[in-house]
């Protein structure tokens, strides 16, 4: 099951947006918000809250402020109303562009990803326009050095779809979206605890950009994952050093 998983790039991008963007936990109050308003703040009952208190524990949150948010979303605290809302577009040179949203402000949301778009080089699809090149499911990943037909053995009998080792050695575990966290215990206690682990769009082809359109692509992106409503950018774009 050999593949070109880019482990190194994945994690190195996503520890540089979260660092850039400053606003890890303002993103994951919303998260965990809309979970509990969902399914309830039973984090055993609830495996999309289970996930994002999971994050937030990663993120050195306090219990208090996950509380607080598990409140909210339940109702026992006034805030908010956050709803969900997904926009598709087109990067660089027809790139696919997927942007997960929360907010409590439609209007307001719809005319700030707009005009990211269109300011640098990109533009707005329609709803379908390109989630069809992504594929929605669990993503774990591990190091290099970590141990391939152990780990391998472990996931495929948790019931993971598949196991992908990348050229450097890192090794990517992809689940279906319902049964991750099931699957992510049993990793754990088989002694495998992930670097990365997330529900994604992973995309299922890739767009190389090197050179100029490397930066302009890395801008409209970076312009993206700025804004206050943004929780999730994916795109099958590749930016090649």
């Amino acid at each position: 099951m050999a593949g070109h998983s880019k482990w190194a790039n994945i994690k190195h991008k996503k520890a540089a947006t979260d660092a850039k963007r400053g606003k890890v936990w303002t993103r994951l109050i919303k998260e965990i918000t809309v979970a509990a308003r969902m399914g309830g703040g039973d984090i055993s009952a609830n495996p999309r809250l289970r996930l994002a208190v999971d994050k937030a524990a990663d993120a050195n949150m306090p219990k208090d402020n996950v509380t607080r948010a598990v409140q909210r979303g339940t109702g026992g605290l006034d805030g908010a109303h956050y709803e969900e809302i997904r926009y598709e577009g087109y990067g660089i040179n027809g790139a696919a562009i997927i942007v997960d949203c929360m907010t409590d402000n439609r209007v307001r949301t719809v005319a700030e990803v707009r005009h990211a778009f269109s300011k640098f080089g990109g533009n707005m699809g329609t709803e379908g326009s390109v989630s069809f090149l992504f594929q929605h499911c669990g993503q774990l990943l591990y190091p290099p050095g970590t141990n391939e037909d152990a780990l391998m053995e472990a996931a495929l009998e948790a019931g993971a779809e598949d196991v992908i080792t990348d050229e450097e050695g890192g090794i990517e575990v992809l689940t279906p979206p319902h049964d991750f966290s099931v699957i992510k215990d049993a990793l754990e206690k088989a002694g495998f605890k992930a670097e990365v682990a997330e529900i994604t769009m992973k995309p299922t082809t890739a767009a190389e950009f090197t050179g100029e359109d490397a930066l302009r692509m890395q801008k409209l992106l970076d312009a993206l994952e700025n804004l206050d409503d943004v929780q999730e950018v994916y795109t099958n774009a590749v930016i090649l050093d």
